[in-house]
C-alpha cells in the first residue's frame, strides 16, 4: 500500500505504508536507539509526535508485550526504514508490522530515514502528515496545512492518562510516594517499588487536597507530552504542595515544578531524544550519559534564588535539573527510570528518597 510522509516545509518522502489507513498529523521526531522501539512506541511523551527510528533495521527481535510502558501504542505514527518480519527472540509474541497494526499506528515504511533525520536536524521540530492510502495521499496537502494552522498540545496528556485507576496503589513498601500521572511510563513505578516505596497513582488533574489526603511521604510527578503551560491547574496544585511534602519531578514534572516555583519554560528548536545525551551534575562534579525525551525545556537563567541549577545538558547548555536549597524540592529533566538505556543516573531515585524522612 502506498504511503506518503508530508513535512510543513514541502519536503516529501514516498513509501509503503502496512494495513491501517489514513492520515496520522503530528510532530516530526527522531529516535536515535538502535533498540527499544518497543518502548518508545508506547512512551507517552511521545503522544502527538511522528517518530522516526533512525537505525535501519527495526523489529528484529520482535514485540513481546513485557517492555510496554503503556498499555497501548502512544505515538501519532511511525517511520521505519527497513521492517523485520520475521523476527528472532525466544520472547517476542508479535512481529513489530502486525503489532502496528493492531495498535491502529499509521507507518510508513522504506523511505531515505537518513535523508528525513538530516532534514528534521537541519529544520528542527516540524509539523508532519503521514498519509497511508491512495485516499489519504490524495488529501494530505490540505490535510497538513489545516493541521499547522491550528495544531495545539492541549489535550495530549489528557490523551494517556488511562493505564492506572486513580488511586490505585503499587507495592507494599515502606514509603509511600504519591505519583501525579502526567503519562507515566512502567519503568517508573517498577524502580520506585524496587526501592521499597509503595506507590498511589492519582491522576494529574488531582487537587492538592486530595494528594495530601493520601498521606504521602513524598510526591512524584511524572513525565509526559506536550507543552507544560498546558496544565496551569496542575502547575497551582504542585504551588500549594511546596513545604508540606517532598516532591520530585521527571522530564515534564521538572517542568510542570519549575513553573510552580516561578521558573519559566520554552519549546526548543532541537528536541532532545534518544539515549546518550552527556549531562553534567553540578554538585557531584560528573558527567552521566542520560535518555531524553523532551521538546521543551526550563530557562535556568529565569530559576528564583531559592532554586540551584543542579544539571546542565554539554550539548547545548540547557538546565537539565535544579533543587530547592532549603525544601526537598528537586527535579530532572531526564529519565532516569529509561529503559534500555544508559545507567548512569538509576541512582537519582535511590538518592532523593534515602532523604525522604
Amino acid at each position: 500500500m502506498k504511503a506518503t510522509l508530508l513535512l510543513a516545509d514541502g519536503t516529501r518522502f514516498d513509501g509503503e505504508g502496512l494495513s491501517t489507513t489514513g492520515t496520522a498529523l503530528g510532530e516530526a521526531v527522531f529516535f536515535t536507539g538502535m533498540t527499544g522501539y518497543e518502548e518508545a512506541l508506547t512512551d507517552p511523551s511521545y503522544a502527538g509526535q511522528i517518530l522516526t527510528f533512525t537505525y535501519p533495521l527495526i523489529g528484529n527481535y520482535g514485540v513481546s508485550g513485557d517492555v510496554s510502558q503503556h498499555p497501548h501504542a502512544c505515538v501519532a505514527g511511525a517511520v521505519v526504514k527497513h521492517l523485520a518480519a520475521h523476527p528472532s527472540h525466544h520472547a517476542a509474541r508479535f512481529d513489530l508490522g502486525s503489532w502496528l497494526d493492531a495498535q491502529g499506528v499509521r507507518t510508513i515504511v522504506g523511505i531515505d530515514t537518513r535523508a528525513l533525520t538530516i532534514a528534521l536536524r537541519e529544520h528542527g521540530t516540524i509539523a508532519a502528515a503521514l498519509a497511508v492510502g491512495d485516499e489519504a495521499i490524495a488529501s494530505v496537502e490540505a490535510t497538513l496545512a489545516e493541521y499547522a494552522r491550528t495544531a495545539t498540545t492541549q489535550g495530549l496528556v489528557a490523551s494517556v492518562v488511562d493505564a492506572y485507576t486513580p488511586g490505585q496503589e503499587i507495592g507494599a513498601g515502606r514509603k509511600h510516594v504519591v505519583l501525579l500521572d502526567c503519562g507515566v511510563k512502567k519503568n517508573i513505578i517498577r524502580d520506585l517499588t524496587a526501592l521499597d516505596a509503595r506507590v498511589t497513582v492519582l491522576p494529574y488533574g488531582a487537587g492538592s487536597a486530595e494528594i495530601l489526603s493520601h498521606a504521602p511521604d513524598a510526591v512524584v510527578v511524572s513525565p509526559g507530552p506536550g507543552d507544560p503551560r498546558d496544565l496551569g491547574e496542575t502547575v497551582i496544585t504542585l504551588r500549594e504542595l511546596v513545604g508540606k511534602t517532598p516532591v520530585f519531578g521527571v522530564c515534564l514534572g521538572h517542568q510542570l515544578l519549575a513553573l510552580a516555583l516561578g521558573a519559566q519554560t520554552y519549546k526548543l528548536p532541537y528536541g532532545h531524544r534518544g539515549g546518550n545525551q552527556p549531562v553534567k551534575d553540578l554538585i557531584r562534579d560528573e558527567v552521566l550519559v542520560t535518555a531524553h525525551n523532551h521538546g521543551y525545556a526550563v530557562d535556568g537563567a529565569t530559576l528564583p534564588p531559592e532554586l540551584e541549577p543542579t544539571m546542565v545538558n554539554l550539548n547545548d547548555g540547557t538546565n537539565e535539573g535544579f533543587r530547592h536549597r532549603t525544601l526537598p524540592i528537586e527535579a530532572v529533566q531526564f529519565h532516569p527510570e529509561a529503559s534500555p538505556g544508559p545507567f548512569d543516573a538509576r541512582s537519582l531515585f535511590a538518592r532523593w528518597l534515602d532523604r525522604v524522612p
